[in-house]
């Protein structure tokens, strides 16, 4: 929990996918400039990093029942508390993951010429859509597990 409790922001998120971007592709030119060429990208990668989303919300949705009252049984605060910080790290981890990939993705794009890298561009931004779509997943679940106190439901 961070921001004396307020979670996660989208701001925050933005800084960290441009910090790691910018990172990246400084790591990325020094190797490029090297002579090498950038490295493979999975589709399966992609698919992963989305599965991954799918089960952070899917982690949040029984959070949600709870604290709206529909939940037939009860719920562990440990558990709660779990997949809160489980949120948080699937928004960070999608937006570090942005960054690295953000980088490669304009690399590629500066050099498409290059043999193989217009497949190539294609898995590193369906690798960037998927890492975006985690971040988001995380926000949400965070969103889930949001215990709003007496005074924030009035001010709604």
């Amino acid at each position: 929990m961070v921001n004396d409790g307020g979670g996660l922001r989208w701001p925050q998120l933005a800084a960290i996918g441009l910090v790691v971007g910018l990172v990246s592709w400084l790591g990325w030119r020094l190797y490029l400039n090297a002579g090498h060429l950038l490295g493979p990208a999975s589709w399966v990668s992609a698919v992963m990093i989305v599965a991954m989303a799918v089960l952070v919300i899917g982690a949040g949705l029984p959070v949600r029942r709870f604290l709206r009252g529909e939940a037939r049984k009860p719920l562990s605060p440990i558990r709660a508390a779990r997949t809160l910080v489980l949120a948080q790290a699937a928004a960070l981890t999608g937006s570090a993951v942005f960054g690295w990939y953000a980088a490669q993705v304009a690399h590629t794009l500066a050099d498409l010429d290059l043999p193989g890298y217009r497949s190539l561009l294609w898995r590193l931004l369906a690798l960037s859509v998927a890492s975006l779509v985690l971040a988001a997943a995380g926000m949400l679940t965070q969103r889930m597990c949001r215990v709003d106190g007496p005074d924030d439901r009035d001010h709604r």
